[in-house]
Parts: C-alpha cells; structure tokens; sequence
C-alpha cells in the first residue's frame, strides 16, 4: 500500500463547531465553479470560494444546523443551498441573487458578508435531522429532498409550486412518504437499479441496507403524514452484504453511484464493493475506524474512486482494481468531504476536505494521482517513445531485453551518485526523469 504526501493545501478561517453532515462541495452560486458550503451549530451558514481564507457568503439561520447540501432542490435549473436544522427548520438560499448585478468586488463582499441576510424561503419540517440528500429518487425527472433522522424514519419531499406561479417564493415542500427502518440511519444515496431506474438507498448497521420503494400516489402521500403511522418492513427491501450474522452494534456507511453505477458500502474496518446485484467484488480491511465515505476521479480518467476517512485522519483512496493508497492528515477529523473545488489554478480540480476537532477547515487541492497501482521507474521509462533516443546520447547503445540489468545498475547508479562531469550527459537524463510521475517506486 503507497502512502502518499499531499502538499498544496489551504487553510480557512473557521470559529464554530458543525456536524459531520454540514458540510458540502457544490456550485452554490451557479457560476459552474465548486464552492465549499458549511453550516455550524450556531446557525451560520459559510460559503467559501477559492483560495480566500474567508468566507465570500455568510448567512443567519435559525437554530443549530445538522445538514447542509447544494443541489436543483426546486427544479428551476439551477442550484440552491439547503441547510436544515435539528429544531427542523429548512432553510432554502438562492445564492445567484447574491452575485447578480455586482460589478464591485469590494462592495460585493460586504454585501455579501452581511449577517442579517436571511434565507428567502423557510418551513419547519420534523425535528432531528440526521443527513439530507437531493436527487430523483423516482426517475421522472425532478430533484426530490430526502431527509434521514435520528428516530430511524426517512422522509421524502417535494418542492410544488402553483402551476400559475413563476416565481419560487409561493412554493413549498410537500410531504411524498415516509419510511421506518429496522436500525439507525446513517447515509443515504441513489444507485440504478437492475431496468436503470434510481433506487433510494439507506444504510443499515451491522453491514446491511435497505432500499426504500418509491412508487407513490396522491393516496401515499396523504397516507404518509406525521399523523399516520409508519410500520417497519412496508416499501422497505432490507439486504444483507453477506449471510453471516452480523453485529447490529457496527454502523454502516453507503456510497452508490460510482462511475459507472457501482455501490459502496462500509461495515466499521472493512471496505466492500458491490455491484447493482449484490455480488461482492472486493473487499478489503484496514485498521482505522473509518467514519466517511466518498467518491472522486482522482487519475481524470473517468472512473471514480473511493475515499474513506478514518477518525484520526487515516485516508484510504481505493479503486476498482482494488488498489489502495493513503494519505495520513495530521490532525482528528470531526468531518470530512471529497469532490471537485475551485482553487487557485481557476478551474474544478479533484480536493480533500478536512474539518479538524481544533475548529480548522483544510483543503487539499490537486490530489490528483496519474496512475493508482504501483510500478517502477524502468517499466515508466519503456513506455516512453524517446526512451531508445535518450539512451543513444547517453551512449547506452541499442536497447534490448538483454540489457534491463545494465539499465537497472546505470538509473540506479545515476539517482545515488553525484553528477557526472559532462554537462551534457547529466542534463539529458535529468530531463528525462523530471518528465515522468514523481510518484513512482
């Protein structure tokens, strides 16, 4: 297993304490660059962007906030910030009225830092909200809010407006349905499901999930008010990742969706990968206890990989090949989130986020790796066309199976000792090798 030394990192002013699912990555702004949106516990929601320390955005919310996410949530086609609170209050923030019409930077960030701005929208929902996810989990198209409590029940809900209306003020959220689960609720995520139709799913401890059915009607929806009782086992596929018995006592922790609709799930220290049929295609076990889990492009070619946080800061990045490596953040993690960011380089770039217990907000930027599985220097150099031309110049000669020891000796020989006198030998290697990964064994 490589361990890995990130260096570029940016470090935010951050005072307060938030819950590990109040923070996110997302265009909050609808500017298509990712911002990084945090809310504390007293009802401060920060936006920050780019590689200012401070925050670009404040806003005021009321009570403690548990949840924050960024996402179509009202179906205009464009974003929105959520925040919801553990009183239950859900706060709805339409951030591009913020930026709109700001021709002055300056006067755009007092405006903008403006604590008595308060969300344009807000309706109180139940209380105890645990972690909220925006998607369709229906597939017809339009975003729905589904929100996970600490009592074991799921809620789903839909912005409606008057279909006279155009404006977002008039709408609200109205009650889809509600589930209850066997055990706590600890993530929520959307995978396809076997006909490409999204499944809502929601871990389960001791290494299970469920999938949550969402064929409802007008009659569902009236049926699944607060008032009405929710009964465990109805519209609730419970699954198990393997037919042992498992500990109810371990939590479990879900990510769905990668690349191309692959499942994720993770049972205390160890880490499985399933696919949209249950069938285990790896699993590996670490020696951290791991709270977090996410999924990141970090080799720009396509396929996401998974990342999980421990709580000491241990961060395992694991692709589908089952190749592992890590990255030791040196500090406890309180909350932890990966995705795209807009740094300094002005555009979205695969980053890590870490909320460390001393109140400090790091990111790490450019993570990206150029290849996850471990290789050697010799092997890097034979995939290079000017490899043989290189040689000639050295006055290696012809390069051939027979001669790998030869080379071996002579890269091994030129990394350990001092430089050789001729300049131009020197410096051609030199090249050469500052070319490739700075990766490698």
């Amino acid at each position: 297993m490589r361990s890995l030394n990130y260096v570029h990192r940016v470090s935010l002013d951050f005072t307060g304490t938030l819950f590990p699912h109040a923070i996110c990555l997302g265009d909050a702004d609808n500017d298509s660059l990712n911002e990084l949106v945090v809310g504390d516990t007293s009802g401060k929601l920060l936006v920050y962007k780019n590689d200012d320390s401070k925050p670009c955005i404040t806003r005021s919310c009321v009570g403690m906030l548990t949840c924050v996410a960024v996402g179509d949530v009202c179906n205009k086609g464009k974003n929105f910030v959520v925040a919801v609170g553990a009183e239950g209050w859900f706060h709805l923030f339409d951030l591009t009225v913020a930026t709109a019409g700001k021709a002055d930077s300056s006067s755009q960030h007092e405006f903008q830092s403006s604590d008595d701005q308060r969300p344009f929208f807000t309706q109180h929902i139940p209380a105890n909200t645990k972690v909220i996810l925006i998607s369709d989990i229906d597939g017809d198209g339009r975003c729905e809010l589904v929100v996970g409590y600490t009592d074991r029940v799921v809620r789903a809900f839909r912005w409606e407006e008057p279909s006279d209306s155009s404006d977002v003020g008039p709408g609200q959220l109205i009650l889809l349905k509600k589930w209850l689960l066997e055990g706590q609720v600890d993530s929520l995520s959307v995978n396809p499901g076997p006909e490409g139709l999204p499944e809502l799913m929601v871990s389960q401890p001791g290494c299970g999930y469920a999938i949550l059915l969402c064929s409802w009607t007008q009659q569902d929806s009236s049926e699944s008010g607060d008032d009405a009782p929710a009964t465990p086992g109805r519209d609730v596929v419970l699954h198990l990742t393997t037919g042992r018995i498992h500990n109810k006592n371990v939590s479990t922790h879900l990510i769905g969706s990668i690349s191309k609709g692959t499942n994720f799930y993770q049972p205390a220290r160890t880490l499985k990968l399933m696919d949209s049929s249950e069938q285990l295609l790896w699993s590996v076990q670490v020696d951290h206890q791991l709270f977090a889990l996410q999924k990141l492009d970090v080799t720009g070619d396509g396929r996401e990989e998974v990342v999980a946080c421990a709580w000491d800061g241990q961060t395992y990045i694991i692709d589908h090949n089952r190749t592992v490596v890590r990255f030791q953040f040196d500090e406890n993690v309180n909350a932890f989130c990966a995705g795209q960011y807009t740094c300094k380089e002005g555009k979205n770039s695969p980053c890590l986020v870490y909320v460390s217990f001393n109140h400090k907000i790091y990111i790490y930027w450019k993570v990206e790796l150029e290849r996850m599985e471990s290789t050697n220097l010799l092997r890097v150099l034979e995939e290079k066309p000017e490899f043989k031309s290189h040689l000639k110049v050295l006055g290696v000669g012809e390069y051939t199976s027979s001669s790998v020891s030869a080379m071996n000796k002579l890269i091994r020989f030129r990394l350990e000792q001092p430089p050789l006198k001729s300049n131009q030998h020197h410096l051609s290697l030199r090249v050469y090798l500052n070319r490739g990964p700075t990766d490698e064994c």
